[in-house]
Parts: structure tokens; sequence; C-alpha cells
């Protein structure tokens, strides 16, 4: 390395010497050359593009997947629970108090207690009292009701529930229909009110069993028995007596297959004895689904040692989700027309009359639904019933009711509405019309074709106003007439209407106008309705 620095040092000291010795000369020297800078000819590339050629043949492209299960840990997912706000029902109260007075000499008392906050027990009173006298304009036109109710249950640790009822009820009604037969009297009728009083005491009562929670099989059982003994005020008494057994198999918690066992004791008591005794057996299953349910069943009955098969049978599809449901029935039944039963529906009935069963069939389809909150629901039914019972006067000067049978067909158009035009107004509505096709009488003796209710109920003053009004509109009933031929009575039209308020969420007050057309309707021949009347008072919630 050394040598090669010593050799690179003197060739630098010798270089210039060696350049002035060359034989040139010392002067400078300028070289002058022309220089053309010529480009050449180009030469032009015609270039004519053209498309590949299509290919018609579609490539088949496989992409091979090697499937491989991977095995993905999850942790379970921590659930929320979505708090709810918390809405105030309000104070629940126990017991429930209304009194009011009106005329014509009307009294009205209301009394309702139920036991809270009580374990495994429920219990619960009621009384209740309406009484009214208009005997200034009609001589006897009066009347009273009074009932009274216990009821209660007890629920067992062991999965079974006991249910039980006792009441007794008092009703008091009187024969005025006197007062209509002046025009065939030489002088005007008069009768005390007692050669005119009838009087109706019922004591009636139930005890059942039942489970409570599902039992191990999902068979639900059900065990019971009702009583009633009534007598009036002319030694007519009747007493009855149900035994009921029954029983329901779930399967999957919708379809119920039933069984049910029923015997039915009655015996009513004037100058002759009367028995009327029922025996039923009744299996059915329903199923349901989404859009679909039915019932298919048959009720066996027996009475006086001969045996009846009634179809039980109805089926209905949800034409349009919870819009149009469209339903189909048959069934049929044997009906008692018990003293009770009768006297229920026309109170001015003679206490000698001779009680029956009515055996029904019925065939009966229609719609059913709710849209845009209005619920609704119409149906045609036909119906072949032997034994109708028709009431007829019996002509005495004291005017009564006797019992008369027939064998009828009786066709029927129904409709009902419910809906809230607004948000705080609700009406309802619902008419009732019937053909009568008897085989022996030419009408159906006090029986309305057509019935027609309708109302409404508006709240305001957050709801501690509400306004009522009422519409009920009948034809007049037929009834036979010697001279004149069959005629129709006078028909009702009643219009009512109500208001209640409540000034504290304890006490509050009602009053209620009826019959404000004053309508003086008899839907018993001789005995026309109150007309104008009206009651109010106060409630109170404790």
């Amino acid at each position: 390395m050394r040598y090669i620095l010593i050799a690179l040092l003197t060739s630098v000291i010798f270089l210039p010497a060696f350049a002035q010795n060359s034989g040139l000369p010392g002067e400078e020297v300028d070289i002058v050359k022309e220089f053309n800078a010529r480009l050449g000819d180009a030469n032009r590339i015609v270039l004519n593009p053209e498309l590949p050629p299509l290919q018609n043949k579609v490539a088949s492209l496989a992409y091979p997947i090697n499937s491989r299960v991977l095995n993905v840990q999850y942790l379970p997912p921590k659930i929320r629970p979505i708090a709810l706000t918390k809405v105030d029902q309000g104070p629940v109260y126990a017991g429930y108090g209304k009194i009011g007075f009106g005329f014509p000499k009307t009294f009205l008392g209301e009394f309702s207690y139920d036991l809270l906050n009580a374990d495994n027990i429920e219990f619960g009173v009621d009384i209740n009292h309406l009484s009214s006298n208009n005997s200034e304009k009609v001589e006897n036109q009066q009347f009273s009701n009074t009932e009274v109710l216990l009821d209660g249950t007890l629920y067992s640790d062991y999965g079974f529930a006991v249910d039980a009822q006792v009441g007794y009820k008092r009703d008091i009604v009187h024969f005025y229909g006197y007062n209509d037969l002046d025009d065939d009297f030489a002088s005007n009728l008069t009768y005390s009110e007692d050669d005119v009083r009838q009087r109706f005491g019922l004591i009636h009562g139930k005890l059942g069993v039942k489970n409570s929670e599902k039992t191990v099989a999902d068979i639900d059982y059900r065990a019971g028995m009702e009583f009633y003994f009534l007598e009036d005020n002319y030694a007519a008494r009747e007493s009855n007596f149900i035994i009921n057994l029954g029983a329901s198999k779930w399967i999957d918690d919708l379809h119920a297959l039933n069984v049910d066992l029923i015997t039915d004791f009655t015996t009513y008591k004037d100058t002759l004895n009367q028995d009327l005794h029922n025996f039923f057996l009744e299996p059915s299953y329903a199923f349901h689904s989404d859009r679909f349910r039915a019932k298919v069943g048959v009720r066996l009955a027996s009475h006086n040692d001969e045996f009846y098969i009634y179809p039980n049978l109805e089926g209905s599809f949800n034409v349009i989700e919870n819009i149009l449901t469209a339903f189909v029935g048959i069934d049929g039944n044997i009906k008692k027309n018990s003293f009770r039963a009768l006297t229920d529906y026309n109170p001015f009935l003679s206490s000698r009359n001779i009680v029956e069963n009515s055996f029904v069939n019925r065939y009966y389809g229609g719609i059913k639904g709710q849209y845009l909150g209005i619920d609704y629901r119409a149906q045609i039914s036909y119906e072949d019933v032997d034994n109708l019972a028709l009431f007829l006067s019996n002509q005495d000067s004291i005017p009564r009711f006797n019992v008369l049978y027939d064998t009828a067909n009786v066709f029927t158009l129904s409709g009902e509405i419910i809906f809230p035009l607004l948000t705080d107004l609700d009406i309802h509505g619902n008419v009732t019309y019937r053909v009568y096709d008897l085989q022996r009488e030419d009408k159906a003796w006090h029986l309305p074709s057509l019935t027609l209710n309708a109302g409404a109920e508006y709240r305001m003053l957050n709801d501690k106003l509400k306004l009522k009004g009422d519409v009920f509109l009948e034809n007049g009933v037929p009834v036979p007439n010697a001279t004149e031929g069959n005629k129709n009575l006078n028909a009702l039209l009643d219009i009512s209407a109500g208001a209640e308020y409540a000034f504290t969420n304890q006490i509050g007050a009602f009053v209620q106008v009826n019959n404000i057309a004053n309508n003086r309707r008899q839907r018993w021949r001789y005995y026309p309705t109150f007309g104008l009347n009206a009651v109010a008072g106060v409630t109170a919630r404790f």
C-alpha cells in the first residue's frame, strides 16, 4: 500500500513536465468545424386494428373450496331487562255504595264489598234494591226488587279451588192490569193492594270444586251442584237441583277434549205436582289453529225415558287476520220452561200453569271481527222449536197470563256493533229481527219480532264527567182479539239519558232519566209501562 501511494505522488510531480516536452506549440489552438445535422426520412407504419373473434363458448370455471368446520366459541349474551314505566293504577277500593231517589216514588240502593289482601280467599257481598210506586196515577202500579248475594272462592295449597255462592231474591209486583178494563164494566174496577200483590221469594246457591293449578296429566276437572227454592204469594212452589261433573284434557295446550255429565231435577207444585227432570252427556273436541277453529261434539239427552241426540258443531275461519272471521254451526238442546224461567220473562203470569221442555235444533252462521277499532258481529239462524212458550191473557177481571205451547220455526237476523267514534266517545248498538212460523197459532202471542237498542257514552274533564244516552225500540207484540181480529199492541220507543260526575276519587253523583218520550207502551196486554221516570243520587267508594 505504501508503494502505491509513492507511485501516485511521483506521477503527479512529473506529469506537467512531460506535457511541456511533447512537441506541440505552447500557444492556444482554436479548432473550428462545420456540423450539419439532418433528419432522415421517416418510414410510416400503417396499422388497421381489428377485434379478436368472439368466443361463443362459455368457459366453465371451477373453484375448489375445502370445507372446514370452525370451532368458534361464543360467549352467552347478557340479556338486560327493559325498564317499564310504572303506571299508577290509582287506589283500589273494597267497597261501593249507591243511593238515589226519584219519581214516581222511586228508591234505589246498591252496596258491594269485596275482601281484599287476603291469602288464598276471595269473598264478596252484594245488596241491591229498586222500588217504584205510581199508584197516584194508576192504581197499584208499583214494584219492588231486592237481592242479597254472598259469594267466595277458597284456593287450596293442594292445587284445587272451592267456589260457593248463596243468595236471596224478593220480587214484588202487582196485577194492576184491571185498570185498563174499565171500559168493559159499568163501574170502575178497584182492588186493595193485598188483593193484587204477587211476591216471588227465591233462595239459590251453588257449590263447586275445580283445579286451580295445572295438573301433571294436563287435565282440568270440575264438579259442582246448584239449587234453588222458589215460592209465590199464591202457594206455588218450585225446587231445582243440578249436579254436574266434567273434565277437559288439553293437547299441546291448544286443543281440548271435553266431557260433561249433567243431571237437572225440577219439581213444580201448585194444585198439581209436575216433574221436569233432564239428563245430559256432552262429549266434544275443540281444535284451534292460527286461522281455523272447530268444535265437534254431541249432546246426548234424556227426558221421561226418551232419548235425544243433538249435534254440537261449530267452525270458524279467519278470512282476514283480526278483521274478518266467518263462522257456522249446528247445535241442539232441551230448554226448561220452568216456573222460574217463565216468571222472570213475564212476572204477570198465573200461578196455575203447565211447565214443559222446549226441544230446540238451531242452525246458524255469520261473520265477526274488528276493523279500525270497531267490533262487529252479524248472524243468521234458523230454529225448529217443539213447545215454544207463548202467552195469552186469561180475560179475568184481574188479568193474568197463561202459557200456551206450539211448534214453531224461527228465522232470526241479528247484528251488533261497538266502536269508539272519538277518543272519549263510545257508541254501541244491536238489532234482532225474528220471523215466526207456527204450526197451530196464527201469531207468536206476546213475542216481539223487532228489537233495537243503541247507546252512546261521552267522557270529559279527565273522565270525571260521563254523559250517557240510550234508545230502545221494539215492535208492538201480537195479541188475539175476538171482535177485531188479531192486532198488535203499541210499539216501544224509550229514550233515556244520564250523567255521572266524580267530585273526588271517592264521592260522586248521578242522574238518570228514562222514557223521555213518555211512551205508555203495553209490553203485556193491559199493563202499560211507567212512562217518564227519573232517579238521582250519590255514589261512594271506600
